[in-house]
């Protein structure tokens, strides 16, 4: 065990140092690896917070219940007790027929045509608000509640919602594929870094082999230094992330005092930023990992 970390332990010093010894390109390669990794982070955030937003909205889908014309007030609490039990409604509002007819007499756009009414055409309705927020449940609620005894229509608008949720599912596919574009390119900067190490180091490596040095022992100092390209690159992603979004707060704050709104963009959380690190770490690590067995193998067949 001691032999081990002793070899670890050498590894990570020799490549330390070599790093400390060209701290300008080292500076460099965080500052590359950052800058890449922060367009999609600061993506995600953004359509993270618009799916808050959208949450938060208060122009909440709302199912307009209208009874049939003839449901008495037994039936009309059958309904409102229905409602109160439902699991997927959080709130209902009663409007009965006797109050809309009276605020349709006293509107102005619709007066004149409630005085050429001899009697009541409206119905007793209640304006019932989902507790769930994808389209597809609202529309299977809204078909249960269509099937209720004394229930003449059950009507909702869903366009919108359909709307914001397909642009927002849009986004996190667009995210999804940056990602992957740019984690293949880091897998190639990193590839073609090492790669270029090796180079330097030919002759070294070549004089380790012929003493007996395993793959293992060649390949360790090049997959640490990966590593720690990952880290760094991944660190400084995580700070550009944050930079960008205190930048982005100073203009939404002022934008939000036009709308008498105290909104701002949340910061990412603790566990995005270690996802950013370990998923840079990890793809570092791959390309170093690649680039390494690729030029020993190509040593072997010389």
């Amino acid at each position: 065990m001691k032999h081990w970390l002793n070899q670890h332990t050498q590894a990570l010093g020799l490549v330390l140092k070599r790093m400390r010894k060209n701290l300008l390109a080292t500076l460099l390669m965080f500052v590359v690896m950052g800058a890449t990794l922060s367009l999609p982070g600061t993506l995600y955030v953004i359509v993270e917070n618009l799916n808050r937003l959208a949450g938060n909205m208060q122009s909440d889908p709302q199912i307009s219940l209208f009874l049939k014309l003839d449901a008495d007030q037994q039936t009309v609490a059958a309904i409102a007790e229905k409602l109160e039990s439902h699991a997927g409604i959080r709130e209902h509002r009663f409007i009965s027929k006797h109050t809309a007819w009276e605020q349709m007499q006293q509107d102005a756009e619709t007066a004149a045509v409630s005085t050429s009414l001899d009697r009541n055409p409206l119905p007793d309705a209640y304006f019932v608000t989902p507790q769930i927020m994808q389209p597809h449940e609202i529309e299977a609620l809204q078909a249960e509640l269509h099937q209720w005894e004394g229930v003449e229509l059950a009507q909702l608008d869903t366009s919108w919602i359909k709307r914001l949720n397909a642009l927002l599912q849009l986004g996190k596919k667009g995210i999804l594929v940056l990602v992957v574009l740019l984690g293949f390119a880091l897998v190639v900067i990193i590839g073609n870094t090492i790669r270029l190490q090796i180079l330097t180091q030919r002759e070294e490596i070549e004089v380790s082999k012929l003493i007996g040095a395993t793959d293992s022992f060649i390949r360790r100092p090049f997959l640490y230094a990966g590593t720690i390209y990952g880290f760094g690159g991944g660190l400084v992603a995580w700070l550009l992330l944050i930079g960008i979004i205190h930048l982005f707060n100073l203009s939404i704050a002022d934008l939000a005092q036009l709308y008498a709104s105290g909104y701002r963009l949340d910061l990412p959380a603790v566990e995005t930023g270690i996802g950013i690190i370990a998923g840079t770490i990890a793809l570092s690590w791959l390309g170093s990992y690649i680039a390494v067995n690729r030029s020993l193998a190509q040593l072997a067949l010389k």
